[in-house]
């Protein structure tokens, strides 16, 4: 049984940055839903702390994450400049393809947990 592909990532933020990277999410939020027909779903969320982050995205499949990533690159590249410290997690449903693995790795970077569930046992998405 196929199922979406659901990517979150959890990033810990630059010391006194909240303030920053909540004026930058909106503006990448409207970026992704204007340019990305494909995305079921990308969302952001903070912990109470206010020290990081959390960006879960659901896509038909992991081709629309490949275009994600490729589409968001250069905006990626000026969170991690601008609010973002480090990636300290990636969880990933659904089967990434070798491209989006290789992708997802090279985001991780040495040390950072990398986890994959490929096989959707059911469930539904609306």
């Amino acid at each position: 049984m196929s199922g979406p592909f659901i990517f979150i990532a959890t990033n810990r933020l630059k010391p006194g940055k909240l303030a920053d990277e909540r004026n930058r999410v909106p503006g990448l939020v409207d970026f992704v839903e204007a340019n990305e027909p494909r995305v079921i779903a990308f969302n952001e969320y903070v912990n109470e702390a206010g020290t990081e982050v959390a960006v879960v995205q659901v896509h038909p499949d992991a081709e629309s994450m490949a275009f994600h990533m490729e589409a968001i690159a250069e905006r990626a590249a000026s969170a991690y400049a601008e609010t973002v410290e480090a990636t300290t997690s990636i969880q990933v449903f659904g089967t990434p393809g070798n491209a989006v693995l290789e992708m997802l790795r090279r985001q991780a970077g040495t040390g950072i947990a990398l986890s994959v569930k490929p096989d959707h046992l059911g469930g539904f998405t609306r």
